[in-house]
């Protein structure tokens, strides 16, 4: 089997490889130099690669390969915001996120962007088109919320998430703005954020305005949806709206904030945070300076911390695309920092290991196994 890491950096597209998860080794970079926000294997043909760019001399870009990273070419029409008859319009700073489609559509992809904006592509990622349904819904202004609401590094639509169930049933997250839900595949959207705390905001509990981090819908159980956030970490188990902050049950000195979350992909009461410092001045780094990711087995009524093999002391910090996981039984688990270091995490996080150092700023890392 051959198991792909993709990891993007601040200066490259990196892939590190493993026939055992053993040992792993570095390809060469693709687009060295350029920002590599995300990038995403199509889990249904294992081919194509869909990458998420800001190029110096390209500027906000997707990248695609058709043949698992051996050759690649620009999108020949990315996303880009309309134009009006004016000249004016808003200008796209980067392509953020990377989404695979529906199965029972395979060619499509989503792509979220910053500022706020979401796009689908219908022929693999060649050509993109606003969703209108969202970038000019009557409630967009509101919900991207004010410019001295944006956080360090702009503004992000991100977990772009397709239900497996069903095509039309969408979510994504907004930071800053909260998550939103689409049962039409994106021609309407509400708000879905009652039971998450906003403590910047006037209103602690706002219909939107919350700084959603990074969600994820469990495939296995897909009503159940985790969410990382700027005010904790909660669980969400469909058709009820109301989250349960489920962070509540990590150690007091620890707390639950973060930006990355992953689940397993076999059981539904089982996923991965990575906390980070977040006291008044938000170092964002490990608390304390003690790294751990922190694994619940009982949908967010414990947590157990797993730093087997991590530096004793470390500043270590993650974005949010950049902690994974492999469908191996046992589970490898991985994540990648700003320091440019890649950690698998074996036997479902009991013992880490590095795998990858030296690297440019780790941006993301998805797990894929072309054919």
């Amino acid at each position: 089997m051959s198991r792909t890491l993709y990891v993007g950096t601040r200066k490259g597209l990196f892939t590190l490889k493993s026939s055992d998860r053993r040992d792993w080794s570095l390809g060469e970079p693709a687009y060295l130099g350029h920002i590599i926000n995300h990038a995403v294997l199509d889990p249904r043909d294992q081919r194509t690669v869909v990458v998420a760019a800001r190029t110096g001399h390209l500027g906000p870009t997707v990248l695609r390969s058709t043949d698992a990273g051996a050759t690649w070419r620009e999108a020949t029409r990315p996303p880009a915001f309309p134009r009006k008859e004016d000249g004016t319009g808003k200008t796209l700073s980067h392509v953020f996120w990377i989404t695979p489609g529906h199965p029972s559509h395979p060619h499509s992809w989503y792509a979220g962007a910053s500022p706020h904006g979401l796009f689908r592509s219908e022929d693999d990622g060649d050509t993109w088109e606003p969703v209108s349904g969202f970038n000019d819904h009557r409630n967009f202004a509101a919900w991207s919320g004010d410019e001295q609401a944006t956080p360090p590094g702009g503004k992000s639509t991100h977990s772009v998430i397709v239900d497996p169930r069903d095509a039309r049933h969408l979510y994504l997250g907004l930071s800053v703005g909260g998550m939103f839900e689409s049962l039409d595949e994106g021609a309407s959207w509400r708000p879905l954020n009652k039971g998450v705390l906003a403590d910047y905001h006037p209103d602690k509990y706002p219909e939107f305005g919350q700084d959603a981090h990074c969600t994820r819908l469990h495939p296995a159980m897909p009503d159940r949806l985790y969410q990382q956030n700027h005010c904790g970490i909660y669980r969400v188990d469909r058709p009820s709206d109301e989250w349960i902050r489920i962070g509540s049950n990590m150690p007091a000195g620890v707390g639950d904030i973060g930006f990355p979350m992953a689940v397993h992909p076999r059981n539904p009461d089982v996923a991965w945070v990575f906390p980070m410092d977040g006291t008044d001045v938000w170092p964002r780094t490990s608390p304390g300076g003690v790294p751990a990711v922190y694994v619940t087995r009982d949908a967010g009524a414990s947590w157990q911390r797993q730093s087997n093999g991590l530096p004793e002391r470390g500043w270590l910090t993650m974005r949010r695309q950049a902690l994974t996981t492999d469908s191996d039984d046992p589970l490898g688990v991985y994540f990648g920092t700003t320091s440019g270091e890649v950690w698998i995490g074996e036997h479902e996080g009991s013992n880490w290991r590095n795998i990858g150092r030296h690297l440019p700023e780790v941006l993301s890392i998805e797990y894929g196994e072309p054919a």
